[in-house]
């Protein structure tokens, strides 16, 4: 369109009018989907909106409106992920602008969208984690009870990730060695644990979870050997299936959340629920975040703080229901 004939519009007409433009330009130039373009056209009206009430033209919109924009949609209850790819459309039309010499600069450079809050990771509470260790199927195959039993006295017993937990052996060897797998020691009540990064860590066994191993390992060679005669990681393997062979990671999850729906809990447990669950309970009793950051294997304290929320969660929920003061009508 003319400048001549730009000029003679209302400037929510030019605004709308330069719209138009960017999108033919995405739709033609980028071949963008038509949902994509939708989602363009809502985030760019959402701009010229606002851009009428703080009374200037989408060219003259400058970066402290844009932030000032940014902490009204995060205050309206926006989330980061939501700014952020509001943010993105903006900076594509302004960057457009740019390239058709009508603006000098892009007021959305380097703004970024508020950082979403790191959500908290569920965990059990000590009750429900008992109720799922005790279980005991009446009508199910001992055998894979008492293998269940052990895992789950091991996920939340000592915290382990699941695939530190399908990597133990049932005894060290050179070959677990070079191939970077664990093992337990019942006589010393520890597990040598393979974790992130090749680092290797003791972690200790607590009584429950060295008495239901050694009910396991009692029941363990009942299973069917391998079908190939593997004498090598599947035999020194501490979890297997009935076929003999290495539990999988997949296989844990499916029998936890079976196991868990058979305790009568309320939502299906999976591995790293148990962990999340000793963490926050160990902190809960001793207050000790180093100790737990090294039981967990985590290179840096930052990633254990966030157990400290659920604490602070636990303590609160304990105030609100035992405190007089605490209920607001």
């Amino acid at each position: 369109m003319p400048s001549s004939a730009m000029s003679s519009q209302s400037p929510a007409a030019a605004d709308a009018a330069l719209v138009e433009r960017y999108l033919a330009h995405a739709r033609v130039q980028k071949r963008l989907a038509a949902r994509t373009l939708t989602l363009y056209r809502l985030d760019l009206d959402k701009l010229a909106q606002l851009a009428v009430q703080a009374g200037v033209a989408l060219p003259a919109v400058q970066p402290h409106h844009v932030r000032a924009w940014v902490a009204r949609m995060h205050a309206g209850g926006r989330s980061g992920r939501g700014i952020a790819l509001i943010l993105s459309g903006w900076r594509g039309f302004y960057a457009w602008l740019g390239r058709e010499g009508l603006i000098a600069a892009n007021p959305v450079q380097g703004i970024r969208a508020p950082r979403q809050p790191r959500p908290l990771p569920k965990a059990l509470g000590v009750d429900e984690a008992v109720q799922l260790a005790e279980h005991v199927d009446e009508a199910g195959d001992p055998w894979l009870d008492a293998r269940d039993a052990a895992l789950v006295e091991l996920l939340y017993g000592s915290g382990l990730r699941v695939g530190e937990l399908t990597g133990l052996d049932v005894a060290p060897s050179a070959a677990a060695e070079r191939a970077g797998r664990g093992w337990i020691d019942l006589d010393a009540a520890e597990a040598q644990v393979q974790g992130k990064g090749g680092k290797r860590r003791a972690v200790p066994l607590g009584r429950s979870a060295v008495d239901a191993l050694r009910h396991w390992l009692a029941l363990r060679g009942q299973a069917v050997a391998p079908a190939d005669g593997d004498t090598g990681d599947a035999a020194q393997a501490l979890f297997i299936g009935r076929r003999g062979t290495r539990l999988t990671a997949q296989s844990v999850w499916q029998r936890l959340r079976r196991r868990s729906l058979q305790a009568g809990l309320a939502t299906p447990v999976h591995p790293h629920m148990l962990r999340h669950s000793f963490a926050s309970h160990v902190l809960q009793s001793s207050g000790d975040l180093r100790a737990v950051q090294e039981l967990l294997g985590h290179a840096s304290i930052g990633t254990t703080q966030i157990y400290t929320r659920l604490d602070f969660q636990h303590l609160a929920q304990a105030y609100d229901a035992a405190h007089p003061r605490a209920r607001r009508r």
